[in-house]
């Protein structure tokens, strides 16, 4: 692999709604810059950037790709990700260390939801764009609507470098609107060309829009605008990469990637136009103490890597594939991690699934490595001299829980070890054993993220499991106060059982065992057994089974027998008392109670209320976040989101989502009280 210095680096994400044609581009790319001889075909699964037999046997990306190509003396490491929301775990891993990025959109449909989903986070990020208009042969297609969509819903500061050649089958290149130059497509390949007379009015337009951004950038250009002077093509390109870094100027660049045209000028302009890693800001971390440390990305600081994806690989083992922040990593080098000191034994660079062994990766340079124990996505390493630890980016929590089912229990030892690798590839599955349902629950972002998982656990890791409703976890407690007697009496000749007491049952903030017996009714060493007893009972509600919260218990008086009392005849007795006092004690069941952030578009925001009111929700907060979306606060009965995600979706056109946690417990209301106790009955039968 040719050597690079970090200025001659430069580290691309390719983002856009699913089947917009990234990973086709990708392709493209790496033919153009000599990567390889001949272009797969995702419908044949044989391109280098969806290897995986899931991603072969569906035609869309569900994992990250590393693709690095060796052009013109720089390094362009270019990022595939899924377009698909059911693994956007994978966007918001790659978004939080790349500073490049190139947005696909499908000309022949426009703007759609993954689309302005993806580009609010590369917003949010502050990460320098371009906009690549695939598809431009297809039939029907409007370039004029098309950019217009995208300056109404992405914003003002998208500006088309490019203006397209033909129509339908006949598009054939494009005019570059900032040198004036065309580019035509011969069957083969792009050759420069005159632009078409009827285009060069159009051309000369845009041209114009490039040189008032350009203007805007430095007063003396803008005075040189006004006087009517040219620019020079050094002032252009010069302002425009500096209107590109500072998320002022977004170009478009029209295409086909399949003929690969537009795709040799996107790749230069990832040259000219995207920061070097050592463009970028000062990375803010802290060290081994908490203290608040810098690392600028050069080989000359302390070496620290940030880890943005694992990958589990059935012959590699665990892959950990890292972005290097500052400093340089050798084979050989001890880094700190977790708080331990581990050997670094093999580097690589990927290509795909491909690992060539390298024997160092420099600041801003992205590879992988191998045989380090615990890691995983979000952790650092980092020199053991000078430690570095970068905050871990926040992945979306699971919001849509399904009780997994084996099919064979023979496969329970496979199950487990099957899910901790997918959490590792995947940090927004969650997997959770409920001891009260007896129900291994497995959490994702939607449906069909879980349907993928129990596909995956049956295809790759040989484990037969289906899905069924999850259960939620009610609790009872009381809001009344009672007394109860328990007596465990057992006398039948020699060794028996005698114990009685009277206890008193009161509301509390948790469950407390206390006493107030007066003399010696019943003995001190058999307080601890009457206790157990009172603990063991809230077990088990007599409404429905649940456990019992909010009880606080008091031994108020008993007898004993100098014989036949002993501790198990005193934990008996304090069940009775409590079986005795309940039913007097008001019992009522409580539910679980979540607190959800849902995120939508403004539009549909009357949708969301309407729909969140028919599940019993509580409004807290509605607040303005940017791009005209809104985030709705609530708290909410954890049985009315149950299936909520498909309904948010339905509702907001698949573009919004929603956060979940848990809050507390709250009474059921009366009139759904016998339903809770019915459904229990039923699910324990």
């Amino acid at each position: 692999m040719p050597k690079y210095d970090t200025k001659h680096i430069r580290n691309v994400v390719v983002l856009g709604h699913q089947s917009s044609g990234k990973t086709t581009l990708v392709e493209s790319l790496a033919l153009v810059s000599g990567l390889i001889q001949q272009k797969g075909e995702v419908e044949k699964g044989t391109t280098i950037s969806d290897y995986s037999p899931d991603e072969q046997k569906r035609g869309t990306s569900i994992q990250t790709a590393v693709i690095p190509l060796n052009y013109k003396d720089y390094r362009v490491n270019l990022i595939d990700i899924p377009g698909n929301d059911d693994f956007i775990s994978e966007v918001i891993g790659v978004t939080g260390v790349v500073k490049g990025a190139v947005l696909v959109v499908d000309a022949s449909v426009g703007v759609q939801v993954g689309t302005v989903k993806h580009w609010n986070q590369l917003r949010k990020k502050g990460i320098p764009t371009f906009i690549f208009v695939n598809k431009m042969d297809k039939e029907q297609v409007d370039f004029d609507a098309v950019l217009e969509d995208m300056r109404d819903k992405l914003g003002k500061n998208v500006i088309s470098f490019c203006y397209p050649l033909g129509h339908d089958n006949n598009f054939d290149g494009f005019a570059n609107a900032v040198d004036l130059k065309a580019h035509k497509y011969n069957g083969k390949e792009c050759v420069e060309a005159e632009i078409y007379p009827d285009k060069r009015d159009k051309v000369f337009e845009l041209h114009n829009t490039i040189a008032e951004e350009v203007a805007k950038t430095d007063d003396a250009l803008l005075e040189k605008f006004f006087n009517g002077e040219e620019f020079t093509p050094d002032e252009i390109h010069k302002s425009l990469r500096i209107g590109v870094l500072n998320g002022d100027l977004v170009p478009v660049i029209v295409g086909s990637a399949t003929k690969n045209i537009g795709v040799q000028t996107l790749l230069q302009m990832f040259i000219d136009y995207l920061p070097s890693p050592e463009d970028l800001k000062p990375l803010e971390a802290h060290d081994a103490n908490g203290k608040e440390v810098t690392r600028e990305t050069n080989v000359n600081e302390p070496f620290s890597a940030y880890v943005f994806k694992t990958v589990v690989d059935p012959y590699s083992g665990v892959i950990n594939i890292i972005k290097v922040c500052s400093g340089v990593l050798h084979v050989g080098d001890e880094v700190y991690i977790n708080g331990a000191t581990q050997r670094v034994s093999m580097l690589y660079s990927m290509t795909g699934k491909k690992l060539d062994s390298v024997s160092e990766l420099i600041a801003g340079d992205i590879g992988a490595v191998t045989r380090l124990e615990k890691v995983a996505a979000g952790d650092t390493l980092s020199s053991p001299k000078q430690v570095t630890i970068y905050k871990p980016v926040k992945y979306p929590t699971a919001v849509i829980f399904k009780a997994l089912v084996l099919a064979n229990k023979n496969d329970e030892s496979k199950l487990g070890p099957a899910l901790t690798k997918m959490q590792l590839e995947d940090p927004c599955i969650e997997v959770k054993r409920n001891n009260e349902t007896k129900q291994l629950l497995l959490g994702g972002v939607s449906n069909t993220h879980i349907d993928y998982v129990v596909e995956k656990l049956k295809s790759q890791y040989k484990v037969d499991v289906t899905t069924e409703k999850m259960k939620v976890v009610y609790r009872e407690s009381i809001k009344g106060t009672a007394e109860g007697d328990g007596r465990y009496v057992k006398q039948s000749g020699g060794s028996g059982f005698y114990g009685v007491v009277k206890m008193r049952f009161e509301p509390c903030e948790e469950n407390v065992f206390a006493e107030e017996v007066f003399g010696g009714a019943v003995p001190k060493n058999y307080f601890p057994a009457v206790e157990k007893g009172f603990f063991e009972a809230l077990n088990s509600g007599l409404l429905a089974g649940f456990p019992v919260i909010g009880v606080k218990g008091v031994l108020i008086d008993g007898k004993y027998h100098p014989v036949d009392s002993n501790e198990q005849a005193f934990k008996m007795a304090g069940i009775l008392a409590f079986k005795d006092a309940y039913p007097k004690c008001r019992p009522i069941i409580l539910e679980p109670i979540m607190r959800i952030k849902v995120h939508a578009e403004s539009k549909y925001t009357g949708s969301v209320l309407s729909d969140l009111n028919t599940r019993r929700a509580r409004i807290q907060n509605i607040e303005e976040k940017e791009h005209g979306s809104q985030e709705i606060e609530a708290l909410i009965p954890e049985a009315e989101i149950l299936d909520y995600v498909t309904q948010l979706k339905s509702i907001t056109q698949a573009s919004g989502f929603f956060n979940r946690e848990f809050v507390a417990y709250e009474e059921v209301p009366e009139y759904l009280k016998e339903k809770v106790i019915k459904e229990n009955k039923i699910n324990q039968q």
